[in-house]
């Protein structure tokens, strides 16, 4: 959690790599959450509800299916060491996941950590088309609904510059950073539930992690305060739409 405030992550070179390294990039990939790019299929898609979306509800099933090869000779950056530390982060309060279903079958998701109004977006997946969009179109919404200011990317690819992710210098990140922690330093820790982390927040000045769970729930209820007629898909198209 301090390298994450800091503006460092972690990473591994494969899945049986028993070494993890942190990583400061030259440039960061950031996504304004008032930026994302609703593309009108993705807008119809949300709209007909085609997936059940939810919060926390399978957050280790969703980071093995970031970690499953997308093609046989892919290898995993996500190695078992990695892999422990988040689901001990998920306990802990500090990792959350949303995932897309298609009835029971997990068909798609996003997991991250979130700290003060700072999601670090860590990795998506799909099985179906549209699944990883449309749990990163919930992100998005639920993290306006918790009053987030940054949502990080970490590196640029074809698919979040789609999205509409944008490049900028570490330098300009970390002021970024800065920014989204200022409003909430000092304001204690959060019940983390045991010792250990009772010791980290201690140790580390680990603030209360950005609501993601709270602001999915808000998004639920306004959504349901909409209308009848307004599913919570619509609702999130229409919101989204009305600032891409």
């Amino acid at each position: 959690m301090l390298a994450y405030r800091s503006g460092v992550f972690p990473m591994s070179d494969a899945r049986d790599d028993p070494d993890v390294f942190w990583v400061e990039p030259r440039q960061r990939a950031i996504l304004p959450l008032d930026g994302l790019n609703v593309s009108r299929s993705l807008a119809r898609t949300l709209r007909r509800g085609r997936f059940r979306v939810t919060c926390n509800a399978a957050f280790a099933e969703v980071m093995a299916g970031c970690a499953a090869p997308r093609r046989e000779t892919d290898d995993t950056w996500i190695s078992g060491r990695i892999t422990a530390s988040y689901l001990l982060l998920h306990r802990l309060g500090h990792a959350h996941s949303i995932e897309c279903w298609q009835g029971d079958e997990l068909v798609g998701g996003l997991y991250g950590v979130g700290f003060d109004r700072v999601f670090c977006g860590e990795s998506m997946f799909s099985r179906v088309p549209d699944a990883s969009k449309v749990a990163l179109c919930w992100l998005v919404a639920a993290l306006r609904h918790a009053n987030a200011t940054l949502l990080d990317c970490q590196f640029m690819t074809e698919h979040l510059a789609s999205l509409g992710a944008v490049e900028i210098s570490q330098a300009e990140y970390l002021v970024r950073l800065r920014a989204a922690q200022s409003a909430t330093d000092g304001a204690g820790a959060a019940a983390l539930g045991d010792g250990v982390g009772d010791a980290l927040a201690d140790g580390l000045g680990v603030g209360a992690g950005v609501a993601l769970p709270d602001g999915f729930a808000a998004l639920l209820a306004a959504a349901a305060a909409a209308g009848s007629s307004s599913s919570p898909g619509n609702f999130i198209a229409q919101s989204l739409t009305q600032t891409s």
